[in-house]
């Protein structure tokens, strides 16, 4: 099944892939990030979320879905680079 990435989102991924390709390999979200993260989706499972916490934990899971696709960008880069 593909992913739809919306022409935004893919050409600030391609952005971001071009600034510096190794360090955005390198990035992670911090721990408390991942945290608040985890206990948004596990709030969502249980109880549900508020609009807030919906809000939140949607605005979280398009950054993921950005840096995913420019980390995918950033080693189409390097490996292009290799060769």
């Amino acid at each position: 099944m593909a992913v739809q990435v919306f022409p935004a989102l893919d050409e600030f991924a391609e952005f971001l892939a071009k600034l510096a390709p190794r360090k955005l390999l390198e990035y992670t979200a911090s721990p408390k990030v991942q945290e608040r993260l985890n206990a948004l989706l596990e709030k969502n499972k249980t109880i549900g979320l508020t609009p807030e916490e919906e809000e939140e934990m949607n605005s979280c899971m398009l950054i993921e879905h950005l840096v995913r696709l420019a980390k995918a960008r950033a080693l189409q880069r390097l490996n292009r680079e290799a060769l």
